[in-house]
C-alpha cells in the first residue's frame, strides 16, 4: 500500500489526545456527557448519501465496515450488527440481509438527517436490545414557514446526485418533502483499480476464486443507483394535543459487492411511523406519548453478474443463477408516560415488538434446487416477540444529577422450520448513572448498567443451500448480556473543550461466528476501551476539532477447536481531526485528517488479516453567494492513499481462495462538487 507522510501521521495522533464530540453545523443539540452529536451529517462531502461513511467520518469512537460504494456498515466500540441498536425518528429498522448488504443506517440518507445522537453504553431502557451501543437517528422536520432547496452534486468516477426538499405550513399544520436519485460508478482505489480489476489482483494469486469475477459484459457498469422519498406531516390538534406522521422510503438497484459472492439485485426499504402526544393531562402525567411503527425490507441478491453462473453442475448443466431473496418486517408501539413527583423526573411505559425475518434459496428463478425440500428456506419465519416494561427516574442532589432505569423484557422467538422449538428468553435490565458538577466548567461522571439482547434469527436458524445444506444458526444459543462501567471527565472553558472517557465491558455469552465448525456459539468476553474528544477556538476565525478511540476485546476461553482469543472487529487506535478556518461570514475552509494504527491485534482463527495502519487528508470549501446558494467543492483522500479499513471476519460470506479473504480496499482521491440553492 502506499504510505502518506509521516509528519501528518504523526500531526494527526498528536492533536487527537485531545479528541472531538463533532458539534458542528448550525443545529443546537443539548450537549450530554453520556452521548456525542453529530450534526454536520448532510452528505455533501462524502461519495454517497451513506451514513456509515458520514459517521466514519465524524466521530472517533465509529468505525467504518465497507461493502461497497454504498449501504455501508458501523462498528461502535468494537460492536455491530445486533449489539448497536439503530432507531430512525423511534422506528426500529433492521436489514433482510444476513451478509449485511443493507444495515439498517443504510435505509436513511443523510441529506434527509437533521443530527444524530450516538449512545455509548448500556444505558437506554426504553428500547429493546440495546447491548453496547444506541445510534438515534433525527430526521428533519416541518417548519411553519415555507421553504425549500434544491441540490445537485457530482464528483469523481461518475458520481451524481440530484435532491430536494419542500417544507411549510400553518400554525396548526406543517408538512415536509423531499426526494433524491443518485448513482456511482465504481469507484477507484490508491491503486486505480475500480471494483473488478481489485477482483483481477485477488484472484491473480488466487485462482481457485476465478469464478466469482464479473462477466466481461458487466465489467464496467455502475455500482449501485439509489432513490429515496421522504414525507412528514404534522398536526397540532388542540393547545395540548399533536400527532406526527411520517413515511420514508429508499430503494437501490444493482448494488455491487465486490468481494462477496453475490451482488444485490435491489434493496427496497419502507418506514411508516405515528406519533400521538398529550400535554398536562394531570397531576400524575405531564407528557403521555404513543409511539407505533412498521417497516420493511426487500432484499434479493445474486451472483447473475459473475462468472459463476457458468458453474459446470454433475448432470452436465450450468449452475445458473443463484438467487438469495429475504424479507424483513419490524411491527412496534410503545406507550410512556412522564411526570414530575417533587424532585423526581419520572417516566414508565410499554414496549411491544414484532420482527419476522424469512428467506430463501432460488436457481434462475425456481425454488432451488428447482423443488422445494427441507433446505429451501435459509432463514424460514423466523419471528421475534418482545414485550417489556420500562421506569427511569431522575433527581438532582445539590451538585450531583443522578439517573436510573429498569425495564423487564419477555421475548419469544420461534420458526417455520420442523421440528424446532421456540426459544423463550427473560432480562431484567439497569443502570445507574451520575454526573458530578464540579463547578460552572467541569463535570465527572459515571455509571454502571447492565443490558441484554437475545439471538437473531441468523444466529439461530440460518441454512446454507442444497439438500445436504449446513445448519450455521445454533437454536440453543443463550442471550448475550453486558455489565459495563463507564467513568469520565467533561470540562467546557471558553475557548476549548474536552471530554475523557473510559469504560469496560464484561460480556457474557457473547455470540460469535467459528469458522472452524461453521456455526455460532457462546463465549464470555470483555471489551474495554478510552476515549477523548474536544474542541479548541484559536481565534474568531480559527478552530480546530478532534478525537481519538481504542478498544480492546478478548475472548475469556477460545471458541471451539480454535486457540486465537482475540475478538472480531475491534478496531484499532483510531483519530479524527479537523482544523477549521472562516474567511468571512460566507466563506469557509476544513481541513480534515483520518488516521488509524495497524491491526495488531486481530482474530485470525475467524479469517481477519493484519491491516496496514493509514492517514488520509481531506479538503474541503464552502461558500455561500447572493444569499441563496450555496456552493461546496472538496477533495477526499488528497494524496490517494492505498488503504483498507474493514477486516474479513467469516461472518460475513466473503470471497475466499484457500484460508485468505479478498479484502475491499476504501476509495482512493475523490474530487466533487455540490450547489444548493433555497429558496
Amino acid at each position: 500500500m502506499k504510505q502518506n507522510t509521516m509528519v501528518f501521521l504523526s500531526l494527526a495522533c498528536t492533536l487527537s489526545l485531545h479528541a472531538a464530540s463533532a458539534e458542528l453545523g448550525t443545529i443546537d443539540v443539548e450537549a450530554k456527557v453520556d452521548s456525542e452529536a453529530v450534526k454536520d451529517i448532510h452528505g455533501d462531502e462524502i461519495k454517497s448519501s451513506d451514513v456509515a461513511e458520514a459517521l466514519f467520518k465524524q466521530s472517533p469512537s465509529v468505525s467504518l465496515v465497507r461493502r461497497s460504494g454504498v449501504a455501508n456498515d458501523i462498528i461502535v466500540r468494537g460492536q455491530k450488527k445486533d449489539n448497536i441498536n439503530v432507531s430512525i425518528d423511534g422506528a426500529k429498522i433492521y436489514g433482510a440481509c444476513p451478509n449485511r448488504m443493507d444495515p439498517p443506517v443504510s435505509h436513511v440518507l443523510t441529506n434527509n438527517i437533521d443530527y444524530i445522537e450516538v449512545y455509548e453504553g448500556p444505558y437506554n431502557v426504553e428500547d429493546f436490545g440495546v447491548l453496547s451501543a444506541d445510534v438515534k437517528i433525527h430526521t428533519l422536520k416541518p417548519s411553519k414557514a415555507w421553504h425549500g432547496d434544491v441540490s445537485l452534486n457530482a464528483g469523481s468516477w461518475g458520481y451524481q446526485k440530484g435532491a430536494f426538499s419542500l417544507s411549510g405550513g400553518t400554525d396548526t399544520v406543517r408538512m415536509l418533502l423531499s426526494a433524491s436519485s443518485e448513482k456511482s460508478g465504481q469507484y477507484e482505489d490508491g491503486n486505480g483499480h475500480d471494483f473488478a480489476q481489485q477482483q483481477d489482483a485477488y484472484i491473480a494469486t488466487h485462482p481457485e476464486a476465478k469464478g466469482m469475477a464479473y462477466k466481461p459484459q458487466y465489467r464496467d457498469m455502475d455500482a449501485y443507483s439509489k432513490h429515496t422519498v421522504m414525507a412528514k406531516l404534522f398536526w397540532d390538534i388542540t393547545d395540548n394535543q399533536s400527532m406526527e406522521f411520517g413515511y420514508t422510503q429508499d430503494k437501490s438497484e444493482d448494488v455491487l459487492y465486490p468481494n462477496t459472492p453475490m451482488d444485490a439485485d435491489y434493496d427496497k426499504g419502507e418506514i411508516y411511523s405515528l406519533k400521538y402526544t398529550v400535554k398536562n393531562m394531570g397531576r400524575y402525567s405531564d407528557i403521555l406519548t404513543l409511539d407505533a411503527y412498521e417497516s420493511k425490507v426487500d432484499h434479493p441478491m445474486s451472483n447473475r453478474y459473475r462468472k459463476s453462473t457458468a458453474k459446470p453442475m454433475p448432470d452436465g448443466s450450468k449452475l445458473g443463477v443463484m438467487k438469495h431473496w429475504l424479507t424483513t418486517e419490524m411491527k412496534g408501539v410503545k406507550v410512556k408516560n412522564e411526570w414530575h413527583m417533587g424532585a423526581h423526573a419520572l417516566m414508565a411505559g410499554i414496549d411491544v415488538s414484532r420482527r419476522n425475518w424469512d428467506g430463501a434459496y432460488y436457481q434462475n428463478d425456481h425454488p432451488f434446487p428447482k423443488a422445494i425440500h427441507p433446505n429451501f428456506h435459509s432463514i424460514w419465519d423466523a419471528q421475534t416477540d418482545n414485550v417489556a416494561l420500562f421506569m427511569t427516574d431522575k433527581i438532582t442532589f445539590g451538585k450531583v444529577d443522578l439517573s436510573g432505569g429498569l425495564r423487564y423484557d419477555d421475548t419469544t422467538i420461534s420458526t417455520a422450520r420442523p421440528p424446532i422449538a421456540d426459544n423463550d428468553y427473560n432480562a431484567l435490565n439497569g443502570n445507574i448513572f451520575a454526573t458530578y458538577h464540579a463547578d460552572e466548567h467541569v463535570k465527572y461522571f459515571g455509571g454502571v448498567g447492565v443490558s441484554s439482547r437475545v439471538p437473531d434469527g441468523k444466529e439461530l436458524y440460518f441454512h446454507t443451500k442444497g439438500k445436504t445444506g449446513t445448519e450455521v444458526g445454533n437454536r440453543d444459543l443463550d442471550m448475550v448480556v453486558n455489565t459495563e462501567a463507564d467513568i469520565g471527565i467533561d470540562a467546557a472553558y471558553d475557548n476549548f473543550t474536552v471530554k475523557a472517557k473510559a469504560f469496560y465491558s464484561d460480556l457474557k455469552d457473547d455470540i460469535l461466528y467459528n469458522a472452524t465448525t461453521k456455526r455460532y456459539e457462546n463465549v464470555d468476553a470483555t471489551i474495554w476501551g478510552v476515549e477523548l474528544s474536544g474542541s479548541y477556538v484559536a481565534t474568531e476565525a480559527l478552530y480546530f476539532d478532534y478525537g481519538i478511540a481504542y478498544q480492546r476485546g478478548e475472548k475469556k476461553d477460545p471458541l471451539t477447536g480454535q486457540s486465537d482469543t482475540d475478538l472480531p472487529e475491534i478496531p484499532p487506535l483510531k483519530a479524527n481531526i479537523a482544523l477549521n478556518y472562516n474567511w468571512d461570514e460566507s466563506l469557509m475552509f476544513r481541513i480534515e485528517g483520518i488516521a488509524s494504527s495497524k491491526w495488531s491485534d486481530y482474530d485470525a482463527d475467524n479469517g481477519e488479516q493484519p491491516l496496514d495502519g493509514y492517514a488520509v487528508m481531506n479538503l474541503k470549501a464552502t461558500k455561500v453567494f447572493a444569499k441563496s446558494f450555496e456552493l461546496t467543492v472538496g477533495i477526499d483522500n488528497l494524496f490517494d492513499t492505498t488503504y483498507a479499513v474493514s477486516n474479513t471476519y467469516k461472518d460475513l460470506t466473503l470471497i475466499t481462495g484457500g484460508d485468505e479473504v479478498m479484502l475491499m480496499n476504501e476509495p482512493g482521491r475523490y474530487v466533487y462538487a455540490n450547489l444548493k440553492y433555497s429558496f
